[in-house]
């Protein structure tokens, strides 16, 4: 059966360089010292190519050889495939090193208000040649994405410490408050018991986030089942739904009491609070760039801002 292009292009991959080198001097013996081969080599490697391919690729011309038609056309294709290999090589090596590396980071949508950029603006001052990807996301799609490595890190809660494909660090805890409409009978309580919020409305994120994941383990904790009105995927949105009295939420802190126009925060009793941590594949994945974003992270010189508390321990 005959071979399919894609076939033999993968036969006559490994030899790309020599073909372009023949190409490129005119001659085997100069080809072969460009590439470090034996002159015998290259010539048993132009002969077997001339096989696959069915055709010859060089004929004697006085002391050195000239390419065939056929033996052109693969050369210019093989120099053009060596400037694209090249190339990628090239940004590879600018995307790994590690002072002009890229990071590619994930976090969940609440984090990047404050916690996501002080850890940046504080590593960029020391390495203000690194790069980075910024990707959000549910925690649920954030966690494969670092799985497949299509990120670094990703700052998350809750952390995925039974995930035995990545690793993962403690950064700091954060507590989360109720947060209901000016309007609401809680808007004036100093404290609010879960239990307490049995038949209200609730207003919260999609599946597949971490806050409704420690919504849903709370009031089932609480010993009934949420009555959610309203589902969606980013928590701003969830806030201003609180502010229209459209239900109450669970959620960070938005700041000093009074920054949200309409939202009231009451902290819930006893509090509750989620931890904030920092995961990446398991093994050596990472590239330079990002172990050192990750040990900058891990190490605790950053100020997170407010509404975080609890040290960041190194990584072990």
């Amino acid at each position: 059966m005959d071979e399919s292009d894609e076939q033999l292009a993968a036969r006559l991959a490994s030899d790309l360089a020599l073909i372009a080198a023949v190409g490129e001097t005119g001659h085997v013996t100069r080809a072969a010292e460009l590439l470090g081969i034996p002159q015998p080599t290259a010539s048993r490697r132009l002969a077997a190519l001339a096989d696959l391919v069915g055709a010859p690729l060089v004929l004697p011309a006085g002391r050195g050889i000239r390419l065939t038609r056929a033996g052109r056309v693969l050369a210019a294709a093989s120099a053009r495939a060596l400037g694209s290999v090249t190339a990628a090589v090239r940004e590879v090596r600018e995307e790994i090193d590690p002072g002009t590396g890229r990071v590619a980071l994930g976090f969940l949508h609440l984090l990047g208000r404050t916690l996501v950029p002080s850890l940046i603006r504080d590593f960029r001052e020391r390495h203000p040649g690194i790069r980075f990807s910024l990707v959000q996301g549910s925690r649920q799609t954030m966690l494969r994405a670092a799985r497949e490595g299509e990120i670094d890190l990703v700052f998350l809660a809750p952390m995925p410490l039974d995930d035995p494909a990545l690793v993962s660090r403690r950064l700091a805890d954060q507590e989360l408050v109720l947060s209901v409409p000016g309007s609401h009978r809680f808007a004036a309580r100093r404290r609010v018991r879960a239990a307490e919020l049995a038949g209200e409305e609730l207003v919260t994120l999609e599946p597949g986030y971490g806050l409704r994941q420690i919504t849903d383990d709370l009031c089932a904790r609480a010993g009934f089942e949420p009555r959610i009105v309203f589902e969606g995927q980013e928590s701003e949105t969830v806030r201003g739904l609180v502010a229209a009295g459209l239900g109450v939420a669970i959620l960070p802190r938005s700041g000093p009491p009074g920054s949200v126009a309409g939202v009231m925060e009451i902290p819930l009793s006893p509090p509750v609070f989620r931890t904030i941590g920092v995961s990446w594949p398991a093994g050596e994945r990472l590239t330079p760039a990002a172990r050192v974003f990750r040990d900058h992270v891990c190490a605790g010189v950053t100020d997170l801002g407010p509404g975080f508390r609890g040290e960041q321990p190194g990584p072990s």
